[in-house]
Order: structure tokens, then sequence, then C-alpha cells
């Protein structure tokens, strides 16, 4: 057994068939399935069901694949150290994150790119539950994201910021009773159309926690999954969204209000797996503020 066999079976395990992975891996399929294969003859057990239209691990895939993805980090780790005794810093890190997500991370992304070329960064953006998962699976090395209290658990976190999240409204629509700029209360944006984000969202999270905090019901008029399409929604007056000030921030021409009490809050955090960072990735935590 060796690391190719490793790569070569997380790579279908992740892209979920060998098409899609001899893609990945810029090799013909037929590479890729004579690889497994003979992984699996000298394993004595199969790692994947085949079927006509999918394949999915079986028990033993299951159990191998964390196993390889662990090795294939090791491998990396000690790349890392020989780069770094001859004064250089390679390697490849998978970052994960959400839309909207703090400024400050790209501003890191530079950094790090400028200090060391050699460091190949992937981004990878995706609700908060996937984020948490592929930490846990080891397919995403660190991430920032706004998490709360549960999802936190068994991981290393790090605040970076803190704020309240706002009502932004067209400048055709006034909550009624509550001057333009003035402060609302979640019951009167329940009583308004809402467009809400997707199940899954960080922003989703915070927003559901607030209304069942305020015992206050609400529903939902529209639903997205993107940030620019939840403001032209409200710049044509077709509803309201509650979402984090420094969000709002992006679209000056529609107007914010701000809660008086049970105001959603917005927790972005750095967060990895438990344990001592890989070097290219203490080197990219060290650029958050």
């Amino acid at each position: 057994m060796d690391l190719r066999q490793m790569e070569v079976v997380v790579a279908v395990a992740d892209a979920g068939g060998f098409t899609a992975a001899a893609r990945h891996l810029h090799v013909v399929q037929s590479a890729v399935s004579g690889t497994v294969r003979a992984l699996e003859r000298e394993l004595g057990a199969p790692l994947f069901d085949r079927t006509t239209h999918r394949v999915t691990l079986t028990p033993a895939g299951e159990a191998f694949v964390p196993a390889a993805r662990a090795a294939l980090r090791a491998a990396e780790s000690a790349r890392e150290a020989v780069d770094a005794v001859r004064g250089e810093l390679r390697g490849r890190i998978t970052v994960g994150t959400m839309q909207g997500v703090w400024a400050g991370l790209h501003r890191a992304l530079a950094a790090l790119r400028a200090e060391h070329p050699g460091v190949v960064v992937h981004l990878r953006q995706a609700a908060v539950a996937d984020i948490r998962q592929a930490l846990r699976e080891g397919t995403v090395d660190l991430a920032v994201v706004a998490f709360d209290r549960q999802q936190q658990r068994g991981l290393t976190t790090r605040l970076l910021s803190r704020e309240e999240m706002v009502l932004v409204a067209s400048s055709r629509r006034v909550p009624p009773g509550t001057a333009p700029g003035g402060e609302v209360e979640l019951a009167d944006a329940a009583r308004l159309p809402l467009v809400d984000f997707t199940p899954g969202w960080a922003i989703r999270y915070a927003v559901d926690r607030a209304f069942r905090a305020a015992g206050v019901e609400r529903s939902t008029t529209f639903e997205v999954n993107d940030i620019v399409a939840a403001a032209e929604l409200v710049r044509y007056d077709l509803g309201v969204c509650i979402m984090p000030e420094s969000i709002a921030d992006r679209f000056p021409d529609l107007p914010r209000y701000r809660f008086r009490r049970h105001a959603p809050h917005w927790r972005v955090m750095v967060v990895r797996p438990p344990g001592e960072a890989p070097q290219a990735v203490a080197a990219l935590l060290r650029h958050f503020a």
C-alpha cells in the first residue's frame, strides 16, 4: 500500500465516482479503477459498492478513508517539515467559509500568499453544517465561520468579531410606528414579508434563535441562498431581511433598523481541528488579527 493508492481512494470517495475522480487527478478512468482494484485485492475487502448510477463506500471503505486522510496529512506535514528546514514553506490548505463572512479572511489570504508563495490555498464555500462536517473529516484544514456553541464542540476556535444583526428594508418601506433609521422589535419584523436565508446558513441559525428567545412566530415569504439575491428582493420592496450589519454595509442605499431587544448576533471565528496545526495552517493563522 502506498500514498498514491490512498490518494486515489480518497479522490473517488470525495468525487462520488471514478470518472469524476479521474478528472480531478488528471488521469484516465482506467488508471483510477485499476489502482482501487489492486488495493482492494491487497486489503482483501472491497472499498466501494459499484452500481450503474452511483459509487458508495462499503463498511471497509468507511473505515479506510479517514485513516487514509490522516496518512496523507502526515505525509504532507513531513514534506512541510523538510521545506521549513530548507527555509521554504510549501503545502496545501483547504479553507472553509460561507457567504458574507468576515472580510479579514481575504486580507489574511493575501498576506499569506505574499509571505509564502509556495503555499496553495483552496477556498471552499458551504453551509455551516457542511463546513463543520468537513472539519471533522479532515477535508477542510481551517474555517472562518459563524458557529454557535454547540457547533464549536470538539474544535479549536478563536473569536474574530462579534456584531448585532439589523433589519434591512427598502427606502419605500418603513416599519409601522418607526422613524427612518430608528429601532424596531422582532415582532415588527414578523409582521412584514420576510426574506430569509435557507436552513443551514449561519444567519438563519442566529435569526431562528432570536425569534425563539423573543417568543415571536414568523413566516418566511422568500427563502434564498445568496446575499445579493436577498438585497435585490429588499431593494424592489418585496420584503425585508435580517442580516449582519457588516453585510448590510455592502448595500448603503438600503435603510437599516436596529432591534431594541433580542437582536440576533453574528459571531465570526476561525476554527480548526484540535491538536498542533500544520506549519502552513499555522502561518495563515498568524495573519488573523
